[in-house]
């Protein structure tokens, strides 16, 4: 049967660390702001409309939804994912002179979505270079695809061969063994959960507000199973997207850019292979998984019918060209996603009331 073994005192070191990270990259995070933003307008690094649609198409309708946020400064991720890592990979420097008494770099809860963290952003970066500078729009779809799929298949290497993960668990049931599919299993939510979120991120505040939700319910289930650096680290990047999201609310001043999305979608995916949640996901990250399945839906539609399903994918898109504002689709997914990604927190906690 589940308890919560630890005392007040303890519960109560845990908030002081998780709580004092949070507000510290959101401080931290919000305070480079200013700066920041005066040199991605000195470097030109400027949102460029996309043209075309996923099958080749001309982007008619997008570009008329969007046309007035053509030349908005993006790239504002690398903030995000910067200030967190910074943090992470200084804190056993700041232990060893004695500022704090713990290190978040910690090789079973942290190494891996650090790394996950920086490689994704680099990959996003190099994206959001070519769209901006480059002779073509960003990587091209193929090449981006074949990246994320070679880092999500040596992720789930490393999970099955180095540190004996094969099984997935299943609330209410509890853990199935599944080999050496387990690999296959890790590359697709890797996959699946930066390519979400990287389609998500196209109205302002949109994906931020939903990664903060996201974040939090993922570090709420780290906590419940005893992985406090792990919660911490989750903390750090619900802070620094806090910070983000104040300055992205519309009329957005920046945006995420792929350098942001791909990292915290592929970090997302990662954590909840690390907690054992992948079951878990499609409430953590209802909208995230639902805004892809519209793009994936859309093309199918499009190639079997010869007509869409949707005016325009993703979904929140569609929903704009039904006349939506672009607040209303906002806060309505957020409220959707806050409300699934609590069912999920629900979930984890009944399956360890029952032991299964």
């Amino acid at each position: 049967m589940f308890k919560l073994s630890i005392d007040l005192a303890t519960a109560l070191r845990h908030f002081s660390l998780i709580f004092g990270l949070t507000i510290a990259s959101f401080a931290l995070v919000a305070m480079l702001i200013p700066a920041y933003y005066r040199l991605l307008l000195k470097w030109g690094v400027r949102k460029q409309l996309r043209e075309e649609t996923a099958d080749g198409k001309a982007a008619i309708i997008f570009r008329q939804l969007h046309k007035n946020k053509e030349g908005t400064p993006t790239m504002g991720g690398v903030l995000i994912w910067l200030v967190v890592a910074l943090i992470v990979l200084l804190s056993p420097v700041a232990q060893w002179l004695g500022i704090t008494h713990f290190s978040l770099f910690n090789r079973n809860e942290t190494y891996l979505p650090v790394f996950t963290l920086m490689a994704t952003a680099v990959l996003g970066l190099i994206d959001d270079y070519l769209n901006i500078h480059g002779t073509q729009k960003g990587l091209r779809v193929k090449p981006k695809f074949l990246w994320l799929i070679l880092f999500g298949i040596l992720g789930g290497l490393w999970f099955h061969f180095k540190l004996g993960f094969d099984f997935i668990h299943i609330p209410g049931i509890g853990n199935i063994t599944i080999g050496v599919w387990y690999i296959l299993l890790f590359a697709f939510i890797v996959v699946a959960s930066a390519n979400a979120v990287n389609f998500t991120d196209g109205l302002d505040g949109l994906a931020a507000g939903l990664i903060v939700v996201a974040f939090v319910a993922l570090g709420i289930i780290a906590y419940l199973q005893g992985l406090i650096i792990l919660t911490a680290f989750c903390a750090l990047i619900v802070g620094a997207t806090l910070a983000f999201l104040w300055f992205n609310i519309p009329p957005a001043l920046f945006y995420m850019g792929d350098t942001g999305a791909l990292a915290l979608g592929a970090t997302m995916g990662v954590i909840a292979m690390m907690t054992n949640s992948a079951f878990l996901l499609p409430f953590v990250a209802f909208v995230f998984m639902i805004e892809g399945l519209s793009s994936l839906i859309q093309l199918t539609w499009k190639k079997f019918f010869g007509k869409k399903l949707f005016l325009i994918a993703p979904l929140h898109h569609h929903f704009e060209a039904l006349g939506w504002p672009e607040e209303k689709v906002v806060m309505r997914f957020w409220i959707v996603g806050g409300f699934m990604a609590a069912l999920g927190v629900i979930l984890e906690v009944l399956s360890l009331l029952s032991g299964g």
